[in-house]
Parts: C-alpha cells; sequence; structure tokens
C-alpha cells in the first residue's frame, strides 16, 4: 500500500494493539504510526525507519494534522538519502536536541560554578553581571555552537554605544573567558569573540586633582557612607573596591592597621596598610552590626552606590572631571610631591614595580613599615592644612657634607 492522504484515512489501530506502524510500499523505511497516547488519545505521526550498525533506527517527521502525506514523503526522502550516503540522520537529531539544550545562558551557570571559588569577591560579581545580566541577553537562548562572531560583535558595539568602550571591552573579555572555557571542557568548537569587533581603548587617564579641589571635595563629603569611603580613598591611596568593600576582621583598631587580603588585593598579595588618626576616627564613627562584616553597603560584598552619590557629591564640590580612582593617582602624587620616595609610595600603593621586578623583588622583601607609617603622617599633615585653608610651607634643610 502506498502511503496517501486517502488511504491513511482509513488506518486505525487493531483490536488488542496500542501501537502499529503502516509502511509504505513504494519507499521502504517511511511509515504512519498510529497509538494510543496518555488518555485513550489516538495519534497519527509520519516517521522514517531504517538500519545503522546493526540497530534500527527511527525519525520522527511530524504529525499528520501538520504534515500532508506528499509533505512527509520528501522529508523521508531525505533522510533516507543521507543513510544511502553514510550518515546517521537520528544521531544527528539527538546531538542537536543536546546543544540545544546548552544554550549560552545555562551553560553560564556552570562556569561560574567552576570559576567563582577562584576569583576575588569583586570579579565574581563583575564577571556574573556581565554574562547574567542586560549586555548579552539577546544571547542567552541560543544554543552555544549557533553563536556567531557577527552576534558577539553586534553586542560588543551596542555596549559600547549604550555603557561606554570600558564596559564593552571587559564584557567582551568576560564573554571571551566563559567560551575559552567551554572549549577546555569540550563544551564548544571555537570562541566567537575571537576576531570579533574591539571597544577602542580610551586614553590612560592622567587626571590628579589639585590641593584646592581635593580640599573641596573633602568639605563636600556628608557624614554618609560614600562620603566617609571618599575620604578614606583620599587617606590611604587605596582602590575604590578595597575601601568600599572593607570588613571589620580586616581592621585592627588596638594596632591601627588595616590588612587586606590576597582575595581582596588586585594582584593576590595580602596589603598592611597603617591607619593615622584621621582614618581611625573615620572608622571608629562606623557603627558595627551584628549580621554584617562590612563597614559599608547593604549587599554581602559591600558598598554599590558608586555612581548616584557621586553625582550629589558632584554638585555640592562644583569639581568636575574627576573619577573615583582619581583619587587614588592624587594621593600617590601628592606623596611624591611631599618628598615620599617612589619605592615608598609603591608600597602604600601595594605595587610590585620598579625596584621590585625581577630578582630584586625576589630578595627585597622589606614592607618599608616606619616608611610608609611616616609618609602617611605626612600627607595626613597636609590634608588638615589645605582643609582647613592654611599653606604648608616646606623648608629645605641643608645638606650634610659627605
Amino acid at each position: 500500500m502506498k502511503l496517501t492522504a486517502r488511504s491513511v484515512a482509513a488506518l486505525t489501530l487493531p483490536a488488542g494493539k496500542d501501537d502499529v506502524i503502516h509502511f509504505d510500499d513504494a519507499m521502504p523505511g517511511f511509515g504512519f504510526r498510529v497509538r494510543r497516547g496518555s488518555g485513550g488519545k489516538v495519534l497519527r505521526t509520519w516517521v522514517c525507519q531504517y538500519r545503522r550498525a546493526g540497530a534500527t533506527r527511527r525519525v520522527l517527521i511530524g504529525k499528520v494534522e501538520v504534515l500532508g502525506a506528499e509533505a512527509a514523503r520528501a522529508v523521508a526522502k531525505e533522510v533516507l538519502a543521507k543513510v544511502a550516503l553514510g550518515q546517521d540522520p537520528q544521531a544527528e537529531k539527538a546531538d542537536r536536541r543536546d546543544k540545544d539544550r546548552n544554550s549560552l545562558r545555562t551553560l553560564v551557570e556552570e562556569f561560574l560554578a567552576a570559576k567563582e571559588p577562584r576569583l576575588r569577591a569583586r570579579s565574581r560579581v563583575e564577571i556574573r553581571r556581565y554574562l547574567t545580566g542586560p549586555y548579552f541577553k539577546p544571547l542567552h537562548n541560543l544554543p552555544l555552537d549557533t553563536i556567531t562572531r557577527r552576534d558577539v560583535a553586534a553586542r560588543v558595539v551596542a555596549i559600547a554605544r549604550e555603557s561606554g568602550n570600558p564596559t564593552a571591552a571587559r564584557a567582551r573579555g568576560a564573554l571571551s573567558n566563559f567560551f575559552a572555557w567551554t572549549m577546555t571542557m569540550g563544551l564548544a568548537e571555537a570562541n566567537p569573540t575571537i576576531g570579533s569587533a574591539k571597544p577602542a581603548q580610551n586614553k590612560p587617564r592622567e587626571r590628579v586633582l589639585s590641593d584646592p579641589e581635593v580640599a573641596a571635595i573633602w568639605r563636600a563629603c556628608g557624614d554618609d557612607e560614600y562620603g566617609k569611603i571618599v575620604k578614606l580613598l583620599i587617606l590611604t591611596g587605596c582602590r575604590r573596591a578595597e575601601i568600599g568593600d572593607m570588613r571589620w576582621p580586616e581592621i585592627d583598631l588596638d594596632r591601627a592597621i588595616f590588612t587586606i587580603p590576597a582575595s581582596r588585593s588586585k594582584n593576590n598579595r595580602e596589603h598592611t596598610l597603617p591607619l593615622m588618626p584621621a582614618a581611625l576616627d573615620i572608622i571608629r564613627s562606623i557603627p558595627q552590626r551584628v549580621s554584617r562584616s562590612q563597614l559599608f553597603g547593604e549587599r554581602s560584598h559591600g558598598f554599590t552606590r558608586w555612581v548616584q552619590d557621586k553625582r550629589s557629591l558632584d554638585g555640592r564640590s562644583k569639581v568636575g572631571d574627576w573619577i573615583v580612582h582619581d583619587l587614588r593617582r592624587t594621593t600617590a602624587t601628592g606623596l611624591a610631591n611631599l618628598g615620599t620616595p617612589p619605592h615608598v609610595v609603591e608600597a602604600i600603593l601595594n605595587h610590585q614595580s620598579g625596584h621590585k621586578r625581577g630578582v630584586a623583588g625576589v630578595y627585597n622583601r622589606s614592607p618599608y613599615e616606619r616608611e610608609v607609617r611616616a609618609a602617611l603622617a605626612l600627607w595626613e599633615d597636609h590634608l588638615r592644612t589645605i582643609i582647613a585653608g592654611g599653606e604648608r610651607k616646606v623648608l629645605a634643610y641643608p645638606q650634610a657634607a659627605r
């Protein structure tokens, strides 16, 4: 019997059977399946059956309500042609089904679970935000192997347009790291970020605030969390996250020191800084909460209101064209201007550069504690003078005869 619209209309389940396939005489392997589903409903579908490696394989073509007899026959012909060429359509279909389950959003969770234990707290937050947030949302439901370089480039360009080049570059980097991981896990064959459009690199900032600008910002700081954070950044030269995510266990008030653990340090090296009286006063003014170890913020990773609160501070201080990281550069420059040797400035900033590079860094392990404390004390004294509106005089002492 040739399977046609008329012939299959009369086909039913034989008595005592719940599943039967009627095969086409003109095209062996092309069949019409009738079976009883849940609730007793009779289901009618087109199928194609073939043998591969000694086993019987079956491909579902579609429901009779959706595909007519001739359309189903054409699909069956394509399936059988692939079999004749040595292919395995059912295995390809199962493989496609598995790949469809491996969407970007699904595998991102596995990537984060594998990588997060080795990342610093701030890095975990940032990478999760880039990969699960709105930046690559149009790609989230796409199977991994269908995402192309064009898809990635389009998103990077859109992110740069909406959020700026630095954000686009970091988002692209997070996505590239993700695809590199999927390749090592055998989940992807290529990294579509390679060769895709790169955001233009911004010129490194050189902004150093003048003494009057530093004084204006300090005076404009309120007694809120952001005001205290900004003051601590000016006093210590720390990075934004090092103060914003500061924890009580990292502070020894009796010894007046602040220890940034390696897990929160950019270069993964523990860093200890002495706290001068002004910094201690600010820290002591912050109430300790029993249920939280962080000094600032409402979440487990610390302070988050950087943009909103800076905008408010700018309005009060009338100082423009600066970002929070400029405070670190300003502190370093101010220390140097006061005569602090470069290696002591580097020690304050927790930089391993200059004289600490290479072999010198291996053998010279000095933290320069006394020099660091003296430099920060001098810096605090300088800040006190400019904030009070006075002029600090630097006296030249005669050099000892050699």
